[in-house]
């Protein structure tokens, strides 16, 4: 089985700045105690194999979704390099892409655009789409309106049907309620069994053990264990 994505000694840093009061800036002309590096990612190492669910487990802050943007092509790591398919559909927050002014049906457009298709493709689509979402009352309201479930509605229907090489899942599903939930892991199974490549990030470790193939955990930004799903969720468990 080939590799569709490699993820080779990434780390990302961030600069953290800090707001000085006058007598601060008087007495501290350097600055160095108000601008820190902070470490997201520290030579994060993995590969996932085309046609499998890889999940992605850590605790908030651990640098799951840093990496998962990284993946995207949304950030730059800072060091070390990803390889990755060009047909890639990212869900990593809600509403992102979304114009609030637009409707739920413009948005679909614009987003569909972001994510490589065409207004033609999309407009075959697009019932599908709306369907999926099950939001037809709103879908030509205005975005700013909908409530966060009907952001993750929307952006997952948009998704899917963009008919990408690799999905990646953010924890966002988290936000629906229990039958859209049925529904996107119903959603993935079809596509596991399409032979999609799959990445999710997520803290439910039953759904690393029901859906994916191998896993990772990441603790402050490094790799604390990697391989199959169970020796995998069992390092998760036992983190303080």
């Amino acid at each position: 089985m080939s590799v569709i994505v490699s993820v080779d000694e990434v780390s990302r840093e961030f600069r953290k700045y800090y707001q000085r009061t006058f007598k601060e800036f008087l007495t501290d002309r350097h600055a160095k105690n108000f601008n820190k590096i902070f470490k997201a990612l520290q030579n994060v190492s993995f590969e996932v194999k085309d046609g499998s669910t890889f999940g992605l487990l850590g605790r908030n802050g651990s640098g799951k979704s840093t990496l998962l943007k990284i993946i995207s092509g949304v950030l730059t790591p800072s060091s070390g390099q990803v390889t990755r398919p060009v047909s890639t559909a990212a869900l990593l927050e809600l509403g992102a892409g979304f114009q609030p002014d637009m409707t739920g049906r413009e948005n679909i457009f614009l987003n569909s655009s972001i994510l490589g298709r065409s207004k033609k493709d999309t407009q075959l689509v697009i019932d599908d789409i709306i369907d999926f979402s099950g939001i037809e009352e709103f879908i030509d309201t205005p975005v700013k309106f909908y409530s966060s479930g009907m952001y993750a509605r929307l952006g997952f229907a948009i998704a899917i049907h963009t008919d990408p090489e690799l999905l990646l899942v953010d924890e966002i599903l988290a936000v629906g309620d229990a039958p859209f939930q049925a529904k996107c892991l119903d959603r993935i199974k079809q596509m596991q069994n399409e032979g999609r490549s799959i990445i999710l990030v997520t803290h439910d470790t039953n759904t690393v053990t029901n859906f994916c193939d191998s896993a990772v955990v990441l603790d402050h930004g490094k790799v604390l264990a990697q391989g199959d799903t169970e020796s995998v969720v069992a390092a998760y468990q036992a983190l303080p």
